[in-house]
């Protein structure tokens, strides 16, 4: 997202970029970093009032913010760019609501975009689950950036030096007095994080080493869940042997290798003939 609005700026002459963060103050380490890398102006969001927002109320106290730095500059953001979604939440939503909150346009999921000031338009390539799409959307708009829409920049040495000595501008609830208290922080968040946990780990993996076995693995596993249904498709040898019981010649089959001995090899294609000829047999009164 950041790399978007740098590339504008680039396009643009007079343009500047402003990054916002919402946050405790650590987030200014963020900050400064967008600034290393061209940014021109860091305003963070922080305020205990704020805090244990959902995507609901955040997204209203980041548009009230906005809108309060857009009274203080006397000027108004044509473009927005937000990122797709953060990394813990994954969510998606801050960025289009937003939008809402400051009845712009919004274009989300974006992999490409070029901007045309003098029409005062964008135009937007879209990545969803469908393939792309491209839209034409009026400014100002908000866009919410893929990782697919540039490769970010490094930072130079002078922005980092800029970025080190550069005072960032705290927004606080006091700032803000026609913000509605109701709406912010944890009191004002219609959803709540009950739980937050790791999932349970997949069982073992099994690599097989050709399809034959693949195949043979997959009957037997089948077998396992319905014999009723899949008996018939497995080779007498073939079938799951029960541990307790031991064969004629005194074979223990819970010795792998001896086990292995008393089975038939199959080959995949084996199988469909053999499922075939049982089949016959079951026609004419055969003993399946």
């Amino acid at each position: 997202a950041l790399e978007a609005a740098l590339a504008v700026k680039d396009e643009h002459e007079g343009s500047r970029v402003t990054v916002l963060a919402m946050g405790p103050p650590q987030a200014e380490d963020a900050l400064r970093e967008c600034l290393s890398l061209g940014a021109d102006d860091a305003v963070l969001v922080t305020d205990r009032a704020f805090g244990g927002a959902d995507t609901l109320a955040t997204s209203y106290t980041i548009a009230s913010a906005i809108r309060h730095i857009q009274k203080t500059m006397n000027r108004q953001f044509e473009i927005i760019f937000c990122g797709k979604q953060a990394i813990d939440g994954d969510t998606a939503q801050v960025g289009p609501q937003i939008a809402e909150e400051l009845g712009m346009a919004q274009a989300t999921y974006a992999c490409k975009f070029a901007v045309d000031t003098a029409a005062q338009k964008a135009t937007v390539t879209r990545e969803h689950e469908n393939g792309y799409e491209i839209v034409e959307v009026p400014l100002p708009v908000l866009v919410t950036a893929t990782a697919e829409l540039n490769e970010p920049r490094q930072p130079g040495l002078w922005s980092s030096i800029y970025a080190k000595r550069y005072e960032i501008s705290h927004i606080t609830l006091r700032d803000m007095p026609n913000i509605d208290e109701s709406r912010i922080g944890l009191n004002g968040s219609p959803t709540r994080v009950r739980k937050v946990y790791q999932p349970p780990l997949r069982g073992k993996v099994e690599m097989l080493p050709n399809v034959e076995e693949g195949s043979k693995k997959v009957l037997e596993l089948a077998y396992n869940i319905k014999p009723e249904k899949f008996a018939h498709l497995l080779v007498p040898s073939d079938a799951p042997v029960a541990a307790e019981e031991p064969n004629d010649e005194g074979v223990d089959v819970k010795d792998p290798a001896q086990r292995a001995a008393t089975v038939e090899s199959v080959s995949a294609s084996d199988f469909k003939a053999v499922a075939a000829a049982q089949g016959d047999e079951g026609s004419k009164g055969g003993d399946r």
